[in-house]
C-alpha cells in the first residue's frame, strides 16, 4: 500500500492542489500538477518547516505536508524498497533448489543472489509452476528431500480461461491442494507485474 495526501505542490513554477501518491516505486501528483516520477530519481531531499523538497533532474519539487507526514515521507523515499531477493528469502546462505522455469529478468537476479543452485541439501525450493502437472511434479521432488525446506511457489497472477490440462494454476488452487498436502502458506510476494510467489512450510507431523 503506498501513501497518499492532498496538499499545495509546486513543481518546477507550477503551482497548485494536488493529491499525491508515494508508491513503493513512483511518486505521483494528480491534479492541478499531473506528474509521475520513479523514487530512484529523486535526489536532494530535505524538509523544511512543513515542506518536503525534492529535486528530479533540474526541477525543484515542493509539496507542503506539514511538518510529521513531510519527515516520514522523506524518511520513505530515502529507504529503498526490498529487493525481490529479500520479499523471496533469497540470501548469501541460501542453498537453493529450482524447479521448472524461471524467465524473467527479476527472478534470474533474485536466483543470481543464492550461495548455491545446484539443489544439495537446499534450504529453499523454487518451484516456478502454470499447470496443475507443473505443481505436482514440485512436489514429487519435495518429497525426495526429508528436511522439508520451505518451497516457493511462483504462478502466473489472473484467471485462465482455458480448460483441462492447460488451464493456468491460480492461488485458490495452489492453496487448497497443499493444505491437504500438509503445507501451511507463510507469505505471499509479487514477482512482477505478471507473477507472484506463495510460500509455504511444511507441518512437522505432515507427511506427503
Amino acid at each position: 500500500m503506498g501513501r497518499e495526501a492532498t496538499c499545495h505542490c509546486q513543481w518546477s513554477g507550477v503551482s497548485g492542489q494536488c493529491r499525491v501518491l508515494l508508491e513503493s516505486n513512483e511518486l505521483i501528483l494528480r491534479g492541478a500538477i499531473s506528474r509521475r516520477t520513479l523514487i530512484s530519481s529523486l535526489t536532494h531531499v530535505f524538509v523544511q518547516g512543513g515542506e518536503l523538497h525534492l529535486q528530479v533532474g533540474e526541477e525543484a519539487v515542493v509539496l507542503t505536508l506539514g511538518a510529521d507526514l513531510a519527515k516520514r515521507w522523506a524518511e520513505k523515499i530515502a529507504t529503498p524498497p526490498p529487493t525481490l531477493a529479500t520479499k523471496l528469502g533469497i540470501s548469501p546462505t541460501t542453498r537453493l533448489l529450482l524447479v521448472g522455469e524461471f524467465a524473467t529478468d527479476e527472478l534470474e537476479r533474485a536466483i543470481a543472489q543464492a550461495a548455491t543452485t545446484d539443489g544439495k541439501n537446499p534450504n529453499l525450493i523454487l518451484a516456478g509452476v502454470r499447470v496443475a502437472a507443473d505443481l505436482d511434479y514440485a512436489l514429487d521432488v519435495y518429497a525426495h528431500h526429508p528436511s522439508n525446506p520451505p518451497i516457493l511457489i511462483i504462478y502466473r497472477k489472473g484467471t485462465s480461461k482455458l480448460k483441462g490440462p492447460g488451464k493456468l494454476i491460480g492461488e485458490t488452487e495452489i492453496r487448497t491442494l497443499l493444505r491437504q498436502e500438509g503445507f501451511i502458506d507463510t507469505k505471499v510476494a509479487s514477482v512482477s507485474a505478471s507473477l507472484t510467489a506463495l510460500r509455504f512450510i511444511k507441518q512437522a507431523h505432515a507427511r506427503i
